[in-house]
């Protein structure tokens, strides 16, 4: 069962934080599906709310999701909850899984075959967090919204 939705966070008074929240199964669509929200909730959140949010980083946030939702629905019991929140010029890749067990990034192995997700992550994040939680452990990322070598940002117009 998965619920969705995009609204404003009354806890940040300064800023307007938006979020989406999803409880993923482990079924053989999951990571597509989690991929797609992803992608989904940055569209939404350009179009509704006016954040632009470059290319490269709905490119990142999605390649970011990938690697957290597989990992957790490889090495965690049970379902895996996927949330993205925009923070400031950032979007927040949280995922939560039932196993408390923190990861641990390998030394960099270029003839290692898988294995890599983490040492991804934490490459094209700007900000990584790994932490216990009452229950299993939540593994957060953060990616800029502007993240584009090229400064294009889809929907910008050019004057």
């Amino acid at each position: 069962m998965e619920a969705f939705s995009v609204g404003e966070d009354s806890a940040v008074p300064d800023e307007q934080a938006f979020q989406a929240t999803v409880a993923l199964e482990g079924d053989g669509t999951c990571i597509a599906r989690a991929r797609h929200l992803a992608a989904h909730f940055l569209t939404r959140v350009q179009a509704e709310h006016g954040l632009p949010v470059s290319q490269r980083a709905m490119d990142l946030t999605q390649l970011v999701v990938s690697e957290l939702v597989t990992n957790a629905l490889k090495y965690a019991p049970g379902p895996v909850l996927l949330d993205l929140r925009i923070t400031g010029e950032a979007v927040e890749v949280a995922v939560w899984d039932g196993d408390p067990v923190l990861p641990v990034a390998r030394a960099a192995d270029a003839a290692r075959v898988g294995q890599h997700g983490l040492e991804i992550v934490m490459a094209v994040a700007q900000g990584f967090e790994a932490q216990r939680e009452p229950v299993g452990k939540r593994i957060t990322a953060r990616i800029a919204l502007l993240d584009d070598p090229d400064g294009t940002i889809p929907g910008q117009r050019t004057l």
